[in-house]
């Protein structure tokens, strides 16, 4: 099995080091990893090329758009979805990995997030407790037959994303929009064990607005979410 792991990223030379050093850091290494880098005016390709990462570059804005092309260029028959704003456990690609072989006709796979502590919003008991409420919520949701996928920890067969168009190219949701796609093809399972912390950051304007984004993509709204 020969594993890609595939990041957006757009301005994130500060953010990549720590998620590129959880990758090595990883039991089970990934045979490859892409850093699509989608238009940055920062050293954020640089950085990801200092670092061991492939480097692509996407200059057409959109994380859709980005994914899209790591997909179509990634060399793994099973790809690995993140962000770089987050960091995966050292078991992540080792769980994703067992998930597939204990279930043949496995297509998709995602795993719970945590957020990562941030100064003068989320501390470490905080930061725990969005672990639990997101394991949770997407352990309901996989008892309902609803999984939510998240690009920021998912995993997928490239064949499978290809054969059913790959990314939406929404400017939110795509991961949610292939994990259903994907459905057609196959089985989409929750592994609680494939876990990543992310970034915090998105609270810096407060939980009102940090939590409307996630209801109104809840909801199934693909476009409205950032600022133009």
């Amino acid at each position: 099995m020969y594993w890609s792991v595939v990041i957006p990223a757009r301005n994130e030379e500060e953010t990549l080091p720590a998620l590129l050093a959880a990758l090595h850091a990883q039991t089970r290494r990934a045979d490859e990893i892409i850093v699509v880098d989608n238009g940055s005016s920062d050293r954020t390709a640089e950085v990801a090329a200092a670092l061991g990462a492939r480097v692509l570059h996407c200059p057409e804005p959109g994380v859709a758009r980005a994914r899209q092309l790591g997909l179509e260029h990634a060399r793994g028959d099973w790809i690995a979805s993140t962000d770089a704003d987050s960091q995966p456990e050292p078991e992540w690609l080792a769980a994703l990995e067992r998930g597939i072989r204990e279930v043949p006709g496995s297509v998709a796979l995602y795993g719970p997030m945590q957020l990562l502590p941030l100064a003068g919003r989320v501390g470490p008991l905080g930061a725990r407790l969005s672990g639990v409420g997101y394991r949770v919520f997407l352990g309901v949701m996989a008892a309902l037959g609803q999984p939510n996928c998240a690009g920021a920890n998912m995993a997928f067969s490239r064949q499978a994303a290809l054969m059913v168009g790959g990314w939406p190219l929404v400017e939110a949701r795509e991961d949610v929009l292939l994990g259903m796609a994907l459905r057609r093809l196959g089985t989409v399972r929750y592994l609680p064990d494939a876990a990543v912390h992310t970034s915090a950051r998105r609270l810096k304007r407060g939980w009102g607005p940090f939590l409307w984004t996630h209801i109104r993509n809840l909801a199934g709204h693909t476009s409205g979410y950032f600022d133009r």
